[in-house]
């Protein structure tokens, strides 16, 4: 007789952005007398076995490529939705070359490192990163275009209302996303992201890690998610002015409602709560965006993306040779801590590439080479509450106290 085992069928499903796809093995049902799950494995017993079988799920994770594709769409995409997908598509690989020059036309003499790399569950992505070159510390900037299936809790981690669908979801995500963080304490740290997702209806499971249908009912979902904010160490008011003033004219573009709001909702959005503080000076942001013309958010967010260059590149080249004291470079350090702690505990793009099997490497690029935790470090750099009035103390302040740049 064939052992249990033998017996197993695969299906496989994909899972999400930036990752691979799950394959799960089906049992029929005589076979099998007790199941049992664990995060990591599928013990099975059988009637005709006195032990158990533990299998494990096996994550077919990206592959990497030699070459850029065109697109990273399939070609089955229908017509209802094929024309934003690839429209959002061009505009962030644009987006991604645009921004990559200006960086290295800035650093005279860093390169980007290129990977290119593609899903079994569909679609894939261009990550580049350049390292230690001479203003940026760390600079990378990322496009992936995926599909794939979410849990309920990555669902909530996608979208802002908090509220799960009753099982897997299915997905499509493009986006750009990019940190830029320079050497020198005097120069900001650069973060934009520009996103589409599209959701379809819910799965729910008939037998064991088996088959999923249709949730009957739920229609396909989108919306348009992102923003651009400005994170330095020391404030220099002409720079955040020149920043928020690209952001609202960006804005006013399209609605002049938008700035405010989005403002407000960029400095709600980087805020510590465990510190009581923001991560830095703000800019926009925006989530679930989808009760406008799709096509004029997609101009929106196409408006936004190639903004960028113009919000931040005049203020790296003011700050970029500023001589600064090994004082200054600690509170940069420390500064970059509360950017690790941001990113890592409440930022909802991290956490969703972490709960779906995510590209790593693409998740974390956004943390600094160098940062700092020093345990009372107030009583070593006199930094933790910096003496009022000091250049250390008005950056803190700002970023306890939201200001009204323009």
């Amino acid at each position: 007789r064939a052992s249990p085992a033998a017996m197993l069928t695969a299906t496989t499903f994909p899972t999400t952005n930036c990752g691979g796809s799950v394959r799960c093995w089906s049992i029929p049902d005589s076979s099998i007398t007790s199941l049992t799950t664990t995060p990591s494995s599928l013990t099975i017993r059988s009637r005709r076995a006195s032990r158990s079988h533990p299998v494990r799920a096996m994550i077919e994770k990206e592959r990497a490529e030699t070459q850029r594709p065109d697109t990273f769409l399939r070609e089955t995409d229908d017509n209802s939705s094929g024309d934003v997908r690839a429209s959002f598509e061009k505009m962030i690989r644009e987006a991604q070359d645009s921004v990559c020059s200006a960086i290295e036309a800035v650093d005279g003499g860093g390169k980007f490192k290129e990977d290119v790399w593609s899903r079994p569950g569909g679609g894939g992505g261009i990550s580049r990163v350049l390292q230690d070159g001479a203003v940026w510390e760390k600079a990378g900037v990322n496009v992936s275009v995926v599909y794939g299936v979410m849990p309920p809790e990555a669902y909530r981690a996608a979208t802002a209302n908090g509220n799960a669908k009753p099982g897997p979801v299915p997905f499509f995500a493009a986006g750009i996303s990019s940190v830029l963080h320079p050497k020198n304490p005097f120069a900001p740290t650069l973060h934009f992201n520009y996103r589409y997702f599209e959701t379809d209806a819910a799965k729910v499971m008939v037998t064991p890690c088996q088959y999923y249908t249709d949730a009957p009912g739920a229609p396909r979902d989108w919306w348009f998610g992102g923003g651009t904010d400005l994170t330095p160490a020391y404030i220099f008011e002409e720079d955040v002015k020149h920043f928020h003033s690209v952001q609202k004219s960006a804005c006013d573009k399209f609605d002049p409602s938008f700035y405010p709001r989005f403002k407000k909702w960029c400095d709600d959005y980087f805020y510590i709560k465990h510190r009581d503080e923001r991560r830095g000076l703000g800019g926009i942001f925006f989530d679930d965006l989808n009760d406008y013309d799709q096509q004029m958010l997609l101009s929106f967010a196409t408006e936004c993306a190639g903004s960028v260059v113009a919000a931040y590149i005049p203020i790296i080249e003011r700050r970029k040779d500023t001589p600064f004291t090994d004082q200054h470079k600690a509170w940069q350090q420390l500064r970059r801590g509360r950017y690790v702690e941001f990113n890592l505990v409440y930022d909802r793009g991290t956490t969703f590439g972490l709960k779906t099997g995510g590209r790593i490497e693409s998740i974390l690029v956004s943390l600094p080479l160098t940062a700092r935790w020093e345990y009372d470090h107030h009583d070593a750099l006199g930094m933790q509450q910096p003496e009022e009035g000091s250049e250390e103390w008005k950056l803190l302040d700002a970023c306890i106290n939201p200001k009204e740049w323009v």
